[in-house]
């Protein structure tokens, strides 16, 4: 019995492991959205990392990255900013790759 439970707790520990990596990946890779969106809209300094928090805040909308797309494609919009759906999409997928990178290069450090 005491295998079971050391297994079963070694699973849960994995489990919770895995959700953090996954919560600060998609934070650290909304926010170097943020950072990339904020370049193409002209912004920097202060107001691109004010941004980025923008992004990072409108992942708390709901589950899943719709949200944060709608922020950008939105914004991207209403500045007659020229990035196709498909562009963003790709940035994203490429920033999570990054972003995965970054935190376990952290971790490693």
């Amino acid at each position: 019995m005491t295998n079971f439970n050391d297994r079963e707790k070694s699973y849960e520990r994995k489990f919770a492991l895995d959700e953090e990596l996954q919560f600060k990946s998609t934070a650290r890779r909304n926010k170097l959205l943020g950072l990339w969106a904020a370049e193409k809209m002209g912004l920097s300094g202060d107001d691109a990392q004010a941004y980025a928090r923008e992004v990072v805040k409108a992942d708390l909308e709901e589950p899943g990255e719709e949200d944060v797309f709608r922020k950008i494609r939105g914004d991207f919009d209403g500045k007659e900013i020229e990035q196709s759906d498909h562009q963003i999409r790709r940035a994203m997928a490429d920033l999570m790759v990054e972003a995965v990178r970054q935190i376990e290069a952290e971790a490693k450090a």
